[in-house]
């Protein structure tokens, strides 16, 4: 198996680096994006998944007739059922409706099994509905392996390990300032750790949803997927985090359209909350010259959302003029 491991982490990575111009406070600003949609299977979760499985199959917890199981909103659920696919294992997602029928087809497509769980929990969101599944899962099928990105410490260790030095070996320089969205937080704690090691002096950005207790905030309904949580992040630890920016669903899909209209890339819904915030924060902080946004993935998973103006009126989110 370890074979299969090392062949799948051989095509990981090597996403690359794009600049973009946008009006910031009326004049052009340079932006750096981190396209992950490049990546294989479609998002910067390929990273976490491969980082996830390489833990339980080192621990002895994967073997011949297991089913990996998880609860996600969507990219981690791609991820991970492509690698079970390349392992020859089952995986089953638990999902919510806040995950996009683009995500739903693209699981079931790999052979994936979703159980659904429609139940708001006192946060606002999903999250700890499909975590009390999960446990119901466990419980009923010792066939089952959780893989616990929301815990499991191989979760932050692979982004600090592999996408912190992939970006810096990309730049002539460290930016002035890396923005990155949370949900369980691993990848921003992973790249914030790898730059805080090399005693770098750039300034980490994360990115959050209203309604996210990621860290922190003020508990509330949420719409986008990939990005905030209905608990806090076992990983956000405060020397990780220089600000932490919220961003509201009207303010991503702008930037998603904005970015989409003004130079053709496709976003996804949690880079365009990225950008908005970067935006914001050049505008508060004119000194910093070099910044660059971390974006998940990109945008063919989010055109019955944020991209769609039918869906943006229907949570009373009205859609703005890119």
């Amino acid at each position: 198996m370890k074979h299969y491991l090392d062949r799948f982490e051989a095509l990981l990575g090597l996403t690359p680096i794009k600049p973009i111009t946008l009006d910031v406070q009326g004049e052009p600003r340079t932006i750096h994006l981190k396209l992950e949609g490049y990546n294989l299977t479609g998002s910067i979760k390929a990273r976490t998944a491969y980082g996830l499985v390489r833990g339980l199959v080192r621990d002895g917890r994967i073997r011949p007739g297991v089913r990996l199981l998880e609860s996600t909103s969507g990219n981690l659920g791609v991820a991970l059922a492509s690698m079970a696919r390349f392992l020859d294992i089952g995986f089953t997602a638990v999902l919510d409706p806040m995950s996009t029928a683009e995500v739903r087809s693209r699981l079931t497509d790999l052979g994936a099994t979703i159980v659904m769980v429609d139940e708001v929990d006192e946060a606002g969101g999903y999250l700890l509905s499909r975590l009390a599944k999960v446990q119901e899962m466990l419980r009923a099928d010792d066939g089952y392996v959780w893989v616990d990105q929301y815990n499991s410490p191989e979760n932050p260790d692979i982004h600090r390990r592999m996408t912190g030095p992939e970006i810096l070996d990309q730049l002539p320089a460290a930016p002035d300032a890396l923005f990155a969205a949370v949900s369980t937080g691993g990848t921003f704690a992973g790249i914030s750790q790898c730059f805080r090691e090399r005693a770098l002096a750039t300034r980490m950005v994360a990115v959050d949803v209203n309604g996210s207790v990621a860290y922190g905030g003020q508990p509330g309904r949420r719409y986008l997927s990939g990005i905030g949580a209905s608990r806090p992040s076992s990983f956000l630890k405060a020397g990780l985090i220089d600000h932490y920016a919220y961003v509201d669903v009207g303010e991503a899909a702008h930037y998603c359209r904005t970015v989409l209209k003004e130079t053709g890339i496709h976003l996804g819904a949690s880079s365009g909350a990225v950008v908005a915030a970067c935006v914001r924060y050049l505008g508060e902080h004119p000194d910093v010259q070099d910044a660059l946004c971390i974006c998940a993935d990109g945008g063919e998973k989010y055109e019955s959302t944020v991209y769609s103006d039918s869906w943006m009126t229907s949570i009373g989110a009205l859609p703005r003029q890119a």
